[in-house]
């Protein structure tokens, strides 16, 4: 029974942990690097290292100034699932009373395991904000507006210009034209005038 127990702990467990590990691992090794975006409401709000897309959730994400952590000024938040199995998390940076010079003193860090650590400058041309989608958004406003009034101009102009046709169609003397022509087909000719003397006799 001893002989037994040792060849199976030290043989056949093992063969099976190897057999499982083999097994689970596309799961218990997956690696999923993330994609760090620098993201910005508006100019007064916090600016938000946001990484997604990355596998497994124990990740470590945190602004550096200078090559130092910051502990203030950060907002950290929770790590979140994503609908395919990866996660996400956003950690928040106040630069309310930090003038945009200083601004390249600043970088977040991605740390997860398996990967090398990502570095994201604090650079304002990397920044994604809300003004490029609202501005084009205005000029698509502004372009169908004008492409309505273009219409409405178009569709009185016919309206009117039919309209002052068929009056001046209606107000157009009957066969004026034609009389001035000597043309008299299609009209009723004038009724003959009797003879005086016919008159007379009449009476």
């Amino acid at each position: 029974m001893n002989q037994y127990r040792k060849n199976y702990y030290t043989m056949e467990c093992v063969d099976w942990l190897k057999k499982y590990l083999a097994y689970g691992k596309s799961t218990l090794q997956r690696t999923e690097r993330p994609r760090v975006s620098l993201l910005q409401r508006s100019p007064s709000s916090p600016v938000v290292c946001h990484a997604t897309g990355f596998y497994p959730d124990r990740v470590v994400v945190f602004w550096r100034r200078d090559g130092q952590e910051l502990h203030e000024q950060v907002d950290p938040g929770e790590v979140l699932p994503n609908h395919d199995g990866t996660f996400q998390v956003s950690v928040d940076l106040d630069l309310t009373a930090v003038p945009q010079e200083d601004w390249g003193r600043y970088e977040c860090v991605v740390q997860l395991k398996g990967i090398e650590d990502i570095s994201t400058p604090l650079d304002p041309a990397l920044i994604r904000t809300n003004g490029g989608k609202s501005h084009l958004l205005v000029f698509i406003l502004v372009g169908v507006a004008v492409a309505a009034v273009v219409v409405a101009a178009a569709v009185v102009g016919v309206f009117v210009y039919q309209k002052r046709n068929d009056s001046d169609k209606r107000h157009k003397p009957v066969g004026s034209s034609d009389r001035c022509s000597g043309n008299t087909e299609g009209q009723n000719p004038a009724p003959e005038a009797q003879p005086l003397t016919t008159a007379v006799t009449a009476l």
